[in-house]
């Protein structure tokens, strides 16, 4: 079963992911603030990660996905429930941190939202 590991999402946001993980047959870890230092690695149960102690935290809403599914993101912007911080967990950010993969999707994000600004096109959106 595909694990979806979920950072700040609280509410309805929430109570529409569970559903559409529901019906997809995912598995989501809703990931507590103790936690975000640990490595993605070890937040998924693989061997040759420990826990970390260092203490972070971070407010922004993120969604990292096992493995890439479409139909989850597909279902989740037909609802309305939209997370901008988004990743698929890859041999290169096994071992980071949730904090070290949030400040990088940031980053990313902001980069993106700049370019489309640029080119006045939204950042999410495919052109005509």
């Amino acid at each position: 079963m595909t694990r979806v590991l979920l950072y700040n999402i609280t509410g309805e946001k929430l109570m529409k992911i569970r559903v559409a993980a529901l019906r997809l047959g995912l598995q989501l870890l809703e990931i507590p603030e103790e936690s975000f230092a640990h490595p993605l690695g070890y937040l998924l149960g693989l061997p040759g990660f420990a826990p970390s102690e260092e203490k972070v935290s971070f407010s922004e809403e993120m969604l990292v996905m096992e493995t890439l599914s479409s139909p989850l993101l597909d279902a989740l912007r037909q609802s309305g429930a939209t997370v901008a911080l988004k990743a698929v967990v890859t041999e290169q950010n096994l071992a980071w941190s949730s904090a070290a993969l949030c400040r990088e999707l940031g980053r990313e994000h902001a980069a993106m939202k700049a370019h489309a600004q640029k080119k006045n096109v939204h950042p999410h959106r495919k052109k005509k």
